[in-house]
């Protein structure tokens, strides 16, 4: 596609009044090519795929802030290149916590993976808040957390069964996620 052709640019105005169509338009038109960046900045398909999600994401949530002066494609990649950044600072952050956290663990305690009672009504309560704000979203959002953690779909099976571009299916899930984790996050403030 031209960069900013007037097809692109009438999908860009649609999606900042929130039309899914051109999310979709947009995401279906640009996929593969912010998915082809990400594999060869990461050499890892798992990765490339994360990142390409989290990218279209954080382009979906600024798209009020694209300029029609400049392309969009440009755009695009810039946010996956910064999505890719986050990445590795995120990793290599884990990997040392993960590494001090297991030398700590590992000197101190021996490991019991039976839980206690304790333990099994924190879970039970911990699961009924989860559940009490996934019905909070939106039920569109609901079902993408049903379909892929509670009866554990693949990205190929829940587009079958909603008859929807895997594309879309997941960055609707990672739209769900970031909503449940603001809700959460928000009754944690409370």
């Amino acid at each position: 596609m031209q960069i900013n052709s007037p097809q692109l640019l009438l999908h860009i105005e649609k999606a900042k009044e929130g039309a899914q169509a051109s999310f979709s338009f947009l995401l279906d038109t640009f996929w593969n090519e912010v998915y082809q960046f990400q594999l060869q900045r990461t050499k890892n398909d798992f990765e490339a795929e994360e990142i390409t999600i989290m990218s279209f994401s954080k382009a979906f949530d600024k798209i009020e802030q694209f300029n029609s002066d400049y392309s969009f494609k440009g755009w695009l990649f810039a946010i996956s290149k910064n999505a890719h950044i986050d990445q590795v600072r995120k990793q290599k952050n884990d990997w040392k916590i993960a590494t001090q956290a297991q030398e700590s663990s590992m000197a101190n305690t021996v490991l019991d993976l039976t839980p206690t009672p304790e333990d099994q009504l924190i879970t039970k309560q911990n699961l009924a808040e989860l559940l009490r704000h996934i019905k909070k979203l939106k039920p569109h959002y609901q079902q993408m957390i049903q379909l892929r953690y509670f009866q554990e779909m693949t990205y190929k099976e829940m587009a079958d069964e909603l008859d929807e571009p895997m594309n879309n299916i997941k960055v609707k899930l990672l739209r769900a996620k970031k909503l449940l984790l603001t809700s959460l996050n928000a009754a944690k403030n409370d």
